[in-house]
């Protein structure tokens, strides 16, 4: 999981929900976010989002920040663009998108 996650550029997100598909289980995006919480020093952990394109989590003004100086734009709500910013592996399978947004 934190390999993929390494994997995103930075300026682009992904979606807990994505990652949990790209692994085999879609259900599992939960855990993803668990993950996400404590991962380990240098993984980009900001850029990945929620459903909803919403910085989760409690540093969440912190993910914020970071994702800006990567050079997300955020909308005027807070959220992420996912249709302007959101990243997948090239030749992954196709993400369902209702699991995606």
């Amino acid at each position: 999981m934190y390999a993929l996650v390494g994997q995103v550029p930075r300026g682009r997100v992904i979606t807990y929900g994505a990652i949990a598909q790209l692994l085999g289980d879609p259900r599992k995006a939960r855990e993803v976010g668990w993950a996400m919480a404590v991962s380990p020093d240098g993984v980009p952990a900001q850029r990945v989002v929620n459903a909803r394109g919403e910085i989760a989590g409690g540093a969440a003004s912190t993910r914020r920040k970071q994702l800006e100086a990567d050079g997300v734009v955020l909308l005027p709500d807070g959220r992420v663009d996912l249709d302007r910013y959101l990243w997948l592996p090239e030749g992954s399978p196709t993400i369902r998108r209702p699991d995606v947004l």
